[in-house]
């Protein structure tokens, strides 16, 4: 499942959520210390994949 960083403007303090897709299209979660949603933004972040395949270089 992909993990999704936000970050809370009341606590200014950042936190991470692992969601799935759907779960994340739907609604913002909470900060962990309880503030509202509205006080939630998304971070943008880089994207790491692991995969099961070896990478082949031609």
């Amino acid at each position: 499942m992909p993990v999704y960083e936000y970050f809370c403007r009341q606590c200014k303090e950042p936190f991470t959520e692992v969601m799935s897709v759907k779960e994340h299209d739907e609604k913002l979660p909470r900060c962990p210390k309880g503030h509202e949603t509205k006080e939630v933004e998304k971070r943008i972040s880089t994207v790491n994949a692991v995969t099961t395949r070896k990478s082949v270089t031609y």
